[in-house]
């Protein structure tokens, strides 16, 4: 049977309260019981993913998806696995053949730019997993949302001193010293997770405490890619790199043309 237009709108209701900034930190799996007992269950039952936008189960629960609407800001969206995946120290991330979550939060941007009102240019587009000391879930999540404009011209401004190997940003972003690493292609077929196991001395040991960036790019021959950016917590920082997003504002779309580029 299917469930009636109030019991939608009170189980709609309840997600997004759950979502709360109180709740969230009252409550750490939060966001698992919005995906795994409302969204998925909706979906294999219903053929309906609400309260969630999106469920991806062509991989099955355990390498699939789900896209929800955050309270926060009015255009930003989660990218969350329909399997028990606490964040980044989680070891499935780096599995052979493990699902490429930031490649689907790269396509979820589309939730975005519906927001937006159009095609919100790739250099402003950004995916975002907090460290576990900064975030507030014990399940992961991929912030997708705008770009800062500060964090923007800084990525511009350094863009001849980033290249395919982690190197320093000469400049920092919000007051910290981020790695960064370019790579190509319109879509996002490199894994970070694995880039920065694999790439920083140390990082697979302590996964945990990094948080990772993504942000689309577009190189001097007009080529596209994108910008992966890492740091980590010391004590002093807490390794959020949600920081680097615009959660109140994007950017006009681009021009509606039919060769507009995404």
């Amino acid at each position: 049977m299917r469930p009636t237009l109030s019991s939608v709108l009170l189980a709609a209701a309840l997600a997004m309260c759950l979502l709360g900034s109180a709740t969230a930190q009252a409550d750490p799996n939060a966001l698992w019981t919005i995906v795994h007992d409302q969204c998925v269950a909706d979906e294999q039952q219903q053929h309906d993913p609400a309260p969630c936008s999106r469920v991806d189960l062509s991989r099955g629960e355990a390498g699939g998806y789900a896209v929800l609407k955050d309270l926060v800001g009015y255009r930003q969206y989660l990218l969350i696995p329909t399997a028990r995946i606490d964040g980044m120290e989680s070891a499935e991330l780096l599995e052979p053949g493990a699902t490429n979550y930031f490649a689907a939060a790269w396509r979820a941007r589309s939730f975005v730019e519906q927001r937006a009102g159009g095609t919100i240019a790739r250099d402003w587009m950004s995916l975002a997993v907090n460290s576990a000391v900064a975030r507030t879930q014990n399940q992961l999540h991929i912030h997708v949302d705008c770009l800062r404009a500060d964090i923007h011209d800084a990525l511009h401004a350094a863009a001849a001193t980033i290249g395919p190997a982690w190197t320093p940003l000469p400049v920092p972003l919000v007051g910290h010293t981020y790695w960064a690493m370019t790579v190509g292609g319109t879509d996002l077929n490199a894994n970070p997770f694995t880039l920065l196991a694999d790439g920083l001395a140390s990082a697979r040991a302590d996964m945990g405490l990094h948080t990772l960036v993504v942000v689309g790019a577009t190189d001097p021959a007009g080529r596209p890619g994108f910008i992966i950016l890492a740091d980590r917590a010391d004590g002093e920082t807490d390794a959020g790199g949600e920081e680097l997003q615009d959660h109140d504002a994007c950017p006009p779309p681009l021009p509606a043309t039919p060769t507009t580029a995404k």
